[in-house]
């Protein structure tokens, strides 16, 4: 069934909300970008095109030589904004530094994120990005776009700012790079009220959720990732959009144990959906696998001969857990050991799917190294029913863990540095669950138990009298 958002959706189309004609969106020849020089000295950028990648330098220059060859009036900030910003990104390279300065917090009215201010310290010699401030737009679930959404916003952008985007950044969001302060209320104007787009989450609040394709286009998808991103990323609008929190904080919502999302590496809060039942075998398809009648990986491996398929080999021999193995001719396993690591069930998909009985794993506190070094997150809720309106998560999960980090997180400090700083015992308190073998990430280096004085029968102060009378000589 395809994920319906609640509220009704605009359709738009691109021919009544363009900006630019045709002849202006392709105004140069492809001589002409060969003969086409910036106004600055840039050889160490110009370096970057050198190499067998596509190169973003390439792609600025196809930008400036537009926007030097639009009229006067079809833009609303400098005409030089991407000719002067590789002149910077120049003088960065020479001088290993940074040049654009800190300080001055600039935004939309009633928002206190998705502007993220950025100023030149060097704006007399490179005016036209003496402001150049980045803009978050909130992806759509699962980064489904029209071409006519696509090409709407690219035109606002050329209009309003300096036409560079980023298709996504690493919180998900569509980038705006570059635009002047007083283009901030118009372009936050027409997203809301011709686009239907709201800007996405920045500084220390909720980062804008994002999730894999989901059960839109995946078979694996355990869960619905568009409606559950949806859903929280609607209702918690105020911690989205209102800083609140010690830092930022990010939900990333995988359909299954592949990851494609990798919330497990980046996420506070990782959403990985899962099952808890066996997973299903079709026999019949591990034989014609077996027998080279269906090719390994849904054929990703052809083009090479890599030999007979080896089911022991390729299959069997690389479970983590060993959970799995041949009796009678026929594949078995062990579900109990399976720790869903999904190898199987890619190398042999026609044969091999998740269980039904489906839900999501929680874990929590992955981050890149700022404060402390990258971690991945922590195995916490192994499984937990996944159904709409999600309140049980909402209410159990996410509030408790949200008002204990607000309360005890330092300044700048993400939910994985407190939980390595209070520990996991703290954590489990926290959520009040019990604490389970799949949240061990090694054996015990520290053979001391410490109790809690109401976990002890008797408490701490013990009648010697009493003891000697349930425990004769």
């Amino acid at each position: 069934m395809a994920f319906e958002p609640k509220e009704v959706q605009k359709e738009l189309k691109y021919e009544e909300l363009r900006i630019y004609s045709d002849e202006e969106l392709n105004n140069y020849t492809e001589e002409e970008l060969k003969d086409f020089k910036i106004k600055h000295d840039i050889p160490m950028c110009e370096d970057l095109e050198s190499g067998p990648w596509p190169s973003f330098v390439a792609d600025a220059k196809r930008e400036a030589l537009h926007r030097r060859k639009l009229a006067d009036d079809r833009m609303l900030i400098e005409r030089d904004v991407v000719e002067d910003l590789l002149g910077q990104l120049e003088l960065s390279f020479e001088h290993g530094e940074t040049h654009w300065k800190h300080g001055g917090i600039v935004g939309v009215f009633g928002y206190g994120g998705g502007v993220i201010g950025r100023y030149s310290d060097l704006q007399d010699q490179f005016p036209s990005i003496a402001h150049f401030h980045t803009m978050r737009v909130n992806q759509p679930a699962s980064k489904f776009y029209t071409s006519d959404y696509l090409r709407s916003i690219c035109d606002l952008w050329e209009y309003r700012g300096s036409g560079m985007m980023n298709m996504h950044g690493s919180t998900g969001d569509i980038i705006f790079l570059g635009t002047f302060t007083e283009q901030l209320e118009p372009i936050f104007f027409e997203l809301g009220h011709k686009l239907q787009q709201d800007l996405g989450g920045s500084g220390s609040n909720l980062r804008t959720p994002s999730c894999c394709i989901g059960k839109a286009r995946c078979e694996w998808s355990c869960i619905d990732t568009q409606d559950m991103c949806y859903e929280l990323t609607h209702y918690y609008q105020d911690e989205l959009h209102r800083p609140a929190f010690p830092y930022k904080f990010k939900f990333k919502f995988d359909g299954c144990p592949n990851c494609c999302v990798a919330s497990i590496a980046r996420a506070d809060m990782s959403y990985i959906g899962t099952w808890r039942d066996e997973i299903r075998i079709d026999h019949e398809a591990v034989r014609a696998y077996m027998g080279g009648e269906i090719a390994p990986n849904g054929g990703a491996h052809a083009g090479k001969d890599w030999g007979k398929f080896d089911v022991q080999k390729e299959v069997i021999d690389l479970c983590p857990t060993k959970c799995m193995g041949m009796e009678d001719g026929k594949l078995v396993i062990d579900n109990k050991e399976c720790t869903r690591c999904m190898h199987c069930i890619n190398v042999m998909p026609r044969a091999l799917r998740p269980g039904t009985d489906t839900g999501v794993s929680i874990l929590f506190g992955a981050k890149a190294p700022i404060l402390e070094g990258a971690q991945m997150s922590l195995l916490t809720i192994p499984f937990i029913k996944c159904d709409p309106p999600y309140d049980n998560i909402k209410e159990n999960v996410i509030e408790p863990i949200w008002d204990w980090w607000m309360e005890e997180g330092k300044n700048r400090e993400r939910l994985g540095e407190l939980i390595q700083r209070q520990g996991i015992k703290k954590l489990l308190e926290v959520l009040n669950i019990p604490p389970m073998p799949q949240m061990v990430r090694e054996p015990r280096s520290n053979p001391y138990i410490f109790w809690k004085k109401e976990d002890v029968p008797g408490d701490w102060d013990r009648d010697i009298n009493d003891y000697r009378s349930r425990h004769k000589r």
